[in-house]
């Protein structure tokens, strides 16, 4: 009863969310991508889980269109401890960031689930790479009369995020906040930009059906910076190994999504994105999203072997 309550909150809540751009990093397959924007999930698979993803948006534009790659790894600290890492590149346009984050949790156990109270600091760069042309220049090389368009610059800033995630045996709940000092960036001859502050909310429930061997795995976000972005994700899992879902994006895209956990720990996971609109995507075929994790448990006797938890399927 309070996992369904805990579940009917969590969706009534996420449901007043409408969905526009962020400007953070969007990714479909949000459940393998948490210690990325919430590092109170630090250490949640009681596992060493090392997660690699990469996404190609909006294939059909040939440049600047968003690609972005992201390594993290987490692990427990005894039962009261989480620890974590992330590394993030980003190009968009010119701009192209690399970022590095470290995460630490404190988790406490309750007789509910567990709660991972956290906060993540780091290093982001953006650089800027632009070949600038005006009409004069046009089939000539690029030129750069105006001082307040950068040619090439790179700054380096600190950022931090802090989040915390609770979870039980079929279940999990989160919230985050990302940049949460607001952090400026000023390129040479042009005023003073900052990444702004994204709130997330995200859950998710596995339902068990009567059939043990399958189940249907639940998972919603919402995330709010100027304006809000909310998905909802569904998969059906056979036999704790093969999973296949659809994901929808509301007023973005209708979202497939098919994987695989191997008997080695390891799961591999892809997504393609149907953008839905009019002329707006006109150019824009989808975008591509894959998922590569492997997850392992260190015992007492230093034995390796593996571990796969329903909360992060």
């Amino acid at each position: 009863m309070r996992k369904g309550l805990i579940l009917s909150g969590l969706l009534i809540l996420l449901s007043a969310c409408w969905s526009f751009a962020q400007n953070d990093s969007h990714y479909s397959l949000f459940e393998y991508s948490q210690n990325l924007y919430n590092p109170g999930a630090a250490g949640a698979n009681n596992a060493i889980c090392v997660t690699s993803m990469h996404r190609q948006q909006w294939v059909g534009f040939e440049e600047g269109r968003p690609q972005t790659t992201i390594f993290t790894f987490d692990m427990p600290i005894k039962d009261f401890m989480g620890l974590g890492a992330a590394i993030m590149q980003e190009t968009v346009g010119f701009h192209n960031d690399v970022s590095f984050m470290v995460n630490g949790a404190y988790r406490h156990e309750f007789s509910f689930g567990i709660l991972g109270a956290g906060v993540s600091v780091g290093i982001l760069n953006r650089s800027i790479d632009g070949e600038w042309r005006t009409p004069e220049s046009l089939g000539g090389d690029p030129v750069y009369r105006d001082p307040t368009i950068p040619h090439k610059d790179s700054k380096a800033i600190f950022d931090m995020h802090v989040g915390a995630t609770l979870y039980g045996k079929d279940w999990w709940a989160g919230l985050s906040v990302s940049h949460l000092t607001r952090p400026h960036i000023k390129f040479s001859g042009t005023n003073s930009t900052y990444l702004a502050q994204h709130y997330y909310i995200a859950g998710g429930y596995n339902w068990t059906l009567p059939n043990p061997s399958s189940d249907l795995l639940f998972s919603a976000m919402a995330v709010y910076a100027s304006t809000f972005e909310f998905q909802i994700n569904a998969k059906y899992l056979y036999e704790k190994k093969f999973w296949a879902g659809l994901s929808y994006r509301f007023s973005d895209a209708v979202v497939p999504m098919i994987g695989i956990h191997l008997s080695f720990g390891m799961s591999i996971g892809y997504s393609y994105d149907i953008p839905l609109g009019g002329n707006s995507y006109r150019y824009n075929t989808g975008s591509h999203e894959i998922m590569v994790r492997y997850c392992f448990n260190v015992s007492k006797n230093n034995n390796m072997g593996r571990y796969r938890s329903v909360r992060r399927l």
